[in-house]
């Protein structure tokens, strides 16, 4: 009867002791690479050679509230309104993703301008509401506003003890309106924008027909209506009056008036 084959190191004596290979006289690890052994206070060279690299470097420590950041001209900290360019057309709420803006408004009729005219009605606004506590900046209220009513502000020290008061009412965001910083200036290489052209066009067109003396305040109110001519607009677009814009809306004044925060 012939007996049965063992594999090599079936045989628990012919086994290595696991406690062998221990140690730095083991020869080469489990890596193939041979141990190394531990030199006493290592760990706490390399942590002295860190704090040494690191001592003379400029600090990055910010000293708020003492000094306040300086944060870039275009920052988004706040939402400012521009109540007098807000028609209620409630296309800012539609657009939100988070719907955390509320707008109240009613309908009030407007009497004819001249006698035999007919009535008109128009929105007024009653409540107009940002919950910062939902709202996650994304900025898509402000692009879909066709009025420049909605404006980015750099104020963000607007912070609450209770979460509630994070939803500001439309004085507050007139308060912030006033800290937007003005628009950049026209490229005066740029290519006149076609509506412009247009109104000049027809303006040029009305002024012929009226006559050569009619011409005269004609040319001086402009396309827009307002007072000199685009190149004296400036920034904001208006000529006269630092509350008109561009297609006669209004732009919000570089300083606040008196008595405003």
């Amino acid at each position: 009867m012939t007996e049965p084959s063992r594999s090599p190191g079936s045989d628990p004596s012919e086994q290595s002791d696991p406690s062998a290979g221990s140690g730095p006289s083991a020869g080469p690890g489990r890596s193939g690479r041979p141990a190394r052994s531990r030199i006493p206070g290592s760990g706490l060279a390399k942590g002295l050679a860190v704090t040494l690299r690191t001592m003379t470097r400029k600090t990055v420590t910010e000293q708020y509230p003492d000094v306040l950041p300086a944060l870039p001209p275009r920052t988004r900290g706040v939402i400012g309104l521009f109540e007098e360019n807000c028609t209620v057309c409630m296309l800012c709420a539609r657009e939100c993703p988070d719907w955390c803006i509320y707008i109240d408004s009613h309908k009030e009729t407007v009497p004819p301008a001249a006698p035999g005219g007919r009535e008109r009605s128009r929105n007024v606004l009653d409540r107009f509401a940002i919950d910062f506590a939902l709202c996650m900046y994304c900025g898509i209220c402000i692009e879909a506003c066709p009025f420049d009513a909605l404006f980015w502000s750099p104020e963000f020290e607007y912070a609450e003890t209770d979460i509630r008061e994070l939803t500001h009412e439309r004085d507050k965001l007139r308060d912030w309106m006033w800290t937007v910083p003005a628009p950049p200036a026209l490229d005066p290489a740029a290519e006149e924008p076609k509506e412009l052209a247009a109104a000049r066009k027809t303006a040029d067109r009305l002024a012929a027909e009226s006559g050569p003396g009619a011409g005269g305040p004609a040319a001086e109110a402009g396309p827009s209506g307002s007072r000199g001519s685009t190149a004296e607009a400036g920034p904001g677009g208006s000529g006269g009056s630092p509350a008109e814009g561009h297609g006669g809306r209004r732009t919000p004044p570089e300083e606040p008036p008196e008595g405003a925060t």
